[in-house]
This record gives C-alpha cells, structure tokens and sequence, in this order.
C-alpha cells in the first residue's frame, strides 16, 4: 500500500508510560480506569446477531474472555473466532480473498508489514474509518505514536498488542553463580565469560532461522542509531547508493559479539521454532540467557506446566533489554498485532460496537495480562515479568511504528545481521550488498 502515513505523537506521554511499569499492581480490575467512562451499550440490548473475528492465533483465549464480557451487554449477540491459515506474507492472500468473499469476516487481525504488502490495498480498502466521530471508540486510552492516520485522516487499524525485543533471564543462576544481570555490554561480555568459566556451554542462546539468533541485540541498536536521522532513513527506504554505511555499526557491533565465542551457533540450531522449543529450552535451566521477543515472552507462563524439568527445579526468570552499548540496551517498542473492522460487514454496527467496548484501557490491559503481552495503552500495566525495562531511561525508549522504516528496508537489515551472525557475510559485505541481500 503505497500511499503516505502520518503518525499521531505525543512524546510527553513516554515518561508517564516508563513509570506505568513500576506501578503495576495485581489489583482486581476496576469498572474503568481513571478518565474513562463506564461502557454504556448505545444499541438495542435484545439485538440478535453474530460478529465473527479472524485472525491467525490456533487459540486465542483472552479474546474469548472478552466476548463472555461483551455478552453480559448483549446477549444475543454471537461472537466466534475463526483460525486463518496461510495468515502471511508468504500466504497466497487469504485474508483478501476472504474479504471479498460471501462469508467475510467482520474483523480481522492486521499487521504493520500489510501496508507494504501486496495485497495490502485491497486489505485497507475494506477497512472501516474507527477515528469516525459517530462511533465514539476511544482511541485517546492508545498511545498516540502507535496510531496511523491515513492522509484523509482515517484510522483503519487499531493495535492491541505490541511487543518489544530483549532476552529472557534465569535470575536463580545469576545467583547461584555470583554474577550480576548485565547492563552495559561490556558487562554482557563478562557475565558470558564468567558462565563459560563456570562450565555452561551455552551463555546465551536464541533461536537461529530467518533473520533471528542476535536480533534482539542489534535491531533495537540499529533503530536508535536510525531514530531522527531524516537523512538516513530518505536513503535506506529508497536503496541510495551508499545506503548500506547507516548498519555499519550495527553489523560490527554483531561481529564483534560473535568472535567471543559466547553463542553456540550449532545448538541453536537445534531449536526447531522460536516459540515452544525456544520457551522449553530455556526452562531446562542451564541457559542463563535466551534472546527473544515479548511474542516468545507472552508463552511462557502457559509452558512452565509443560517442562518437566521446570516442574522439578523452577526458577524466577525475568526479561531484561539487551545492552548493546555501555549506557545499556533500548526498549523498542512494537506494534505486534492489531484489529480492523470490515466496513462491508452484514452486522457493521454491532462489530463497531465490540470495538468501542473493546479499545478502552481495562479491557486491553485485561488481553495483556491473560497473553503476557504489551498492550497499546497510556497505562501499560506490564506483566512483572517486564520490569527490568521500567528501569530503562525515557532515552533508551524507541518506537517502531514513529521510527518511519520501510518494511523492504527493515527486512536487509535483519538478514544482514544474520548473515553476519553466522558468518556468511562479513559486515563488510553486508554494507555493500545493501539493497540486494537475499
């Protein structure tokens, strides 16, 4: 979808959202947080009628929570969810064709790569205008730098999850051996050094396909390096000559990391998928550092009933930015997943309804808790297990979405890094194939 964007920001709002993460608390849920009014239904409570969502989570029960809730307001109306396979880039256009279909779904999962895929003007075509005054969703409970606003003004996605990059942490090893969570990189260097000695094979670990393995170190490094360089950004989003220089230090940042011999490039090849098998690893116990996602992240209190070996031996575990530099490491935040309302919906009044319950601060921090993810909110409310990034200065705070990366760029930049972190390419290399790495 080539047409231009415009992101609403408000950079006041960061401090108050790195402070929401040291006043979460495990308080019951109120009515509505503070500034927002209680959900009011504005259409005929006895209407009959189905809203089905699609989207590509196998289960999602946090959703299904929240039809039990909208149900108490009307309860005649029908909610399902409905699994779409083949929901990717590499997917042959399922969500387009279903749009168009007889059976369309009412609301559908959107991702930020859309608007540069192909089939993405067809997707946002169907898309309903949820800024519309008539509507009344709240939008103001949403950070506004996660918002885009299309040229005419008209918001046709809203995000409910987002995420963040860092590496899960077995806090009960760093004390068992005597060595402190690491904050600088140089620190990193030493706490590998330090479990190395003490005869763990795997310092730190992560999963090693696609554009992965250090991902969670160099992306958020490369985006702060990036962040407000209007000059950079013209050139890598249109593949200038040259463009390649702006990952220079990212790539040497990943090189020089690689050459300490601290990641066991072969072992993490064993890992089959960088959701459960990344997850079960880590809960073995002898991985003192996993690099992953907060996607990762939001699966892991479900599998502590799954590993045996986390059965026999638990341990307190946290997700820690990665330090990348000697001031630390940054919390990129990012859109992960986000809802749009087919405007051509044969029940458009009630999806449109579920929204406006939907998008308010309780019910998405309510999602947030049940999938131990970040949701889009003034008021994160975080799990605990994300504290260690309250602790980050508002400066270490970068957002993907207010960043203005093309996804074509973005994604050079991801397979450079892992064709630098396994030796493929030298950063050298990577520089120069800027724009043409496969």
């Amino acid at each position: 979808m080539k047409k231009q964007i415009k992101l609403l920001v408000m950079a006041v709002l960061i401090p108050a959202l790195v402070f929401s993460f040291a006043s979460c608390t495990a308080k019951e849920t109120p009515a509505a947080s503070k500034g927002e009014e209680a959900f009011t239904p504005r259409l005929d409570t006895n209407t009959d009628c189905s809203v089905n969502v699609a989207g590509h989570y196998n289960n999602f029960e946090a959703l299904e929570a929240e039809f039990n809730s909208f149900s108490k307001y009307y309860p005649n109306v029908t909610l399902t969810y409905t699994y779409m396979d083949g929901y990717s880039k590499a997917g042959s256009g399922i969500l387009s064709t279903a749009l168009s279909g007889s059976e369309a779904p009412d609301i559908f999962f959107t991702y930020p790569w859309m608007r540069d895929w192909e089939d993405g003007g067809i997707i946002f075509a169907s898309a309903e205008n949820l800024a519309d005054p008539a509507l009344n969703i709240g939008l103001s409970c949403i950070r506004p730098n996660l918002l885009v606003s299309e040229e005419d003004g008209k918001i046709l996605s809203v995000p409910f999850y987002t995420t963040t990059y860092g590496m899960m942490v077995n806090e009960d090893l760093f004390k068992k051996c005597g060595v402190n969570v690491p904050e600088t990189y140089s620190e990193l260097l030493s706490a590998c050094k330090a479990f190395k000695d003490a005869g763990y094979e795997c310092p730190i670990m992560g999963y090693n396909k696609g554009s992965d393995l250090l991902y969670p170190m160099f992306y958020p490094y490369f985006c702060a390096n990036l962040q407000g360089n209007e000059d950079a950004l013209k050139a890598m989003n249109g593949f200038e000559p040259g463009a390649g220089e702006y990952m220079r230090s990212t790539l040497k940042l990943v090189e020089d990391f690689v050459s300490k011999g601290y990641i066991d490039l072969e072992k993490c090849n064993e890992l089959e998928d960088n959701y459960d098998a990344v997850i079960l690893r880590f809960f073995e116990g002898d991985v003192p550092m996993m690099l992953a996602s907060g996607n990762t992240v939001s699966g892991t209190e479900k599998r502590e009933a799954k590993s045996e070996a986390f059965i026999a031996n638990p341990f307190k575990y946290s997700f820690y930015p990665v330090p990348s530099t000697e001031e630390g490491g940054y919390f990129l935040n990012a859109v992960s997943v986000g809802f749009g309302v087919n405007k051509n919906s044969k029940n458009l009044d009630m999806a449109n309804e579920f929204m406006r319950f939907l998008i308010r601060t309780d019910e998405l921090n309510s999602m947030a808790k049940a999938k131990r993810m970040l949701t889009p909110c003034v008021n994160l409310a975080p799990d605990s297990v994300y504290a260690p990034f309250g602790k980050l200065g508002t400066d270490r705070f970068i957002n993907l979405t207010e960043l203005g990366l093309a996804d074509a760029a973005s994604s050079q930049v991801s397979k450079a890094g892992w064709l630098v972190s396994n030796g493929n390419m030298t950063a050298d290399e990577a520089v120069a194939a800027y724009g043409n790495i496969e």
